[in-house]
């Protein structure tokens, strides 16, 4: 019982985040011509943006935005996909489809046997067309900090349990082997 009820409150939570997060999302093609309306100084290098939603601005982006005021010359939203295959092959691994003012949109396939490797992915994406320099490319992380809260969705005692599980979650750092001098975590608060 105590097994099920932690395994289920985990997939719950993170639907939840999920739906909390999307509540305050932009979306992407509308930010991204804003964007060509309205530069904001750009400065050479490439950033990647880590992102579970393909049609969202990243809350990392808005918020290097809002504080930093520049961007790259070249920003990528990347989402990275499992499947229910054991692995991808190379030539299937890698999307590239870019999204106008220098934004790319790249979606990055792994089978559940395949080992996370952002950077190597990234290389794949030069037979699309798209060159990195890992010295130029620098990738920005939103960091979450939830709050348990009254609203519906879960049971208090529930969402505290959750946020202790976040807590103590796995870098994704770790996890996708991205190099750590390369890595800068934004920070957001969810309200459950």
């Amino acid at each position: 019982i105590v097994v099920f009820t932690l395994l289920s409150t985990w997939k719950q939570g993170r639907a939840l985040m999920a739906d909390r997060m999307s509540e305050l999302a932009i979306k992407l093609q509308p930010f991204i011509e804003n964007i060509g309306v309205h530069p904001p100084p750009r400065i050479e290098g490439t950033e990647v943006f880590l992102s579970s939603s393909s049609d969202a601005v990243p809350h990392a982006l808005l918020h290097n935005l809002k504080h930093n005021k520049v961007m790259h010359e070249r920003v990528v939203i990347l989402t990275v996909v499992f499947h229910d295959v054991p692995h991808i092959d190379d030539s299937e691994s890698v999307e590239v489809r870019p999204l106008g003012n220098n934004f790319f949109k790249v979606t990055v396939n792994y089978g559940f046997k395949d080992e996370p490797d952002i950077p190597y992915s990234l290389e794949l994406c030069g037979k699309q067309g798209l060159v990195f320099k890992m010295i130029d490319t620098s990738f920005f992380l939103s960091r979450e900090t939830l709050i348990a809260t009254s609203r519906p969705g879960m049971a208090l005692w529930r969402e505290k349990i959750f946020v202790g599980m976040q807590r103590n979650a796995g870098s994704a750092t770790a996890y996708f082997n991205i190099p750590t001098n390369r890595v800068v975590e934004l920070g957001a608060q969810i309200e459950l």
